[in-house]
């Protein structure tokens, strides 16, 4: 049996087949949702690469 917790209400889940879950690694629809909005509004973000200030003015004609 595996048991995970739900990553935006902690809910605890435990399932044999991730079938049980169609909506893992969040516990339902609803938690699935506030994710996605939490993405849109930028909540969540990527690191990207610090480039140096000049970086693109060097790289013009390639």
């Amino acid at each position: 049996m595996t048991q995970v917790k739900c990553p935006i209400c902690d809910k605890p889940m435990n399932f044999q087949a991730r079938s049980e879950w169609p909506d893992f690694p969040f516990c339902s629809l609803r938690c699935k949702r506030i994710d996605l909005g939490r993405w849109f509004g930028e909540r969540y973000k990527l690191q990207g690469h610090d480039y140096p200030e000049d970086f693109h003015e060097e790289n013009e004609g390639e």
